[in-house]
């Protein structure tokens, strides 16, 4: 089961984070990859580090906030492999102000690069798997589109990942005549480039002790099963669907 030998992934935030633990493991499956992010160096890198593996990865310089820069994306992909599987929305970023202090600036930033590049990448690569009556997107929201929260004042990233969980319900309901099936994965506390600096002070790490049931930030790897299952055939049947994987954060 969850074999994805031969299919053809696409991977947004792959130079780092969770974006390139998830196209890592998605070549261990077997997919050939196109990993998306702005440093191209970073994916070439990547690339370089599973050239053991018997699949093709194709690097592709990428802002998915930017409609052109999806667009040659989109024909570099067809050009390449003629296709594509699977998406994986995993870019973002984030300006981290409360609803009193964040300027108008600050919130487009977020809702630009956190929601509004996720509709557009589902629009482009949505279109391309409509073509071959097969898909499988995941959006990977956060743990804080579902809940508020009273330690990191950030209510555009709220926003922004809230609205990415009712865009995958909306966009799973528009696209299943196409045999595309659409799901989000809410991820708690992870290491990543934009959470290091909070996630390894005294304060959080005593905070995440007593508001994780698991009583501790979520491992490299372990987003990992969640996305293949969702990526997989044998997950023809489930659309729609919100996963968190947040250490039992948002169960309390």
């Amino acid at each position: 089961m969850f074999d994805l030998k031969g299919r053809v992934a696409v991977i947004t935030g792959a130079s780092s984070g969770l974006g390139k633990q998830i196209a890592t493991s998605f070549a261990s499956r077997g997919a050939n990859l196109v990993i998306l992010a702005r440093r191209i160096e970073r994916l070439d890198k990547l690339k370089e580090e599973l050239a053991d593996l018997d699949i093709e990865v194709l690097p592709i310089k990428c802002d998915v906030t930017s409609t052109t820069d999806i667009d040659n994306a989109i024909n570099f992909t067809e050009e390449k492999f003629g296709r594509v599987d699977i998406l994986v929305n995993c870019a973002g970023a984030s300006k981290d102000k409360g609803v009193l202090d964040m300027d108008d600036d600050e919130w487009d930033f977020t809702i630009d690069t956190d929601l509004t590049s996720v509709f557009k990448m589902t629009r482009a690569f949505g279109n391309l798997m409509k073509k071959n009556n097969y898909g499988r997107i995941i959006n990977i929201a956060s743990m804080y589109g579902l809940v508020g929260n009273t330690e990191i004042p950030t209510i555009a990233y709220h926003s922004s990942k809230g609205g990415v969980v009712n865009f995958t319900r909306a966009a799973a309901a528009e696209l299943a005549k196409y045999n595309i099936t659409v799901n989000c994965i809410c991820p708690g506390y992870f290491y990543t480039e934009l959470t290091t600096d909070v996630l390894d002070t005294d304060y959080f790490k005593e905070f995440a002790k007593t508001h994780v049931p698991m009583g501790r930030y979520g491992k490299a790897g372990e987003l990992n099963a969640g996305v293949i299952f969702l990526a997989s055939d044998e997950a023809s049947y489930v659309t729609g669907a919100i996963l968190p994987i947040d250490g039992g954060y948002t169960c309390v």
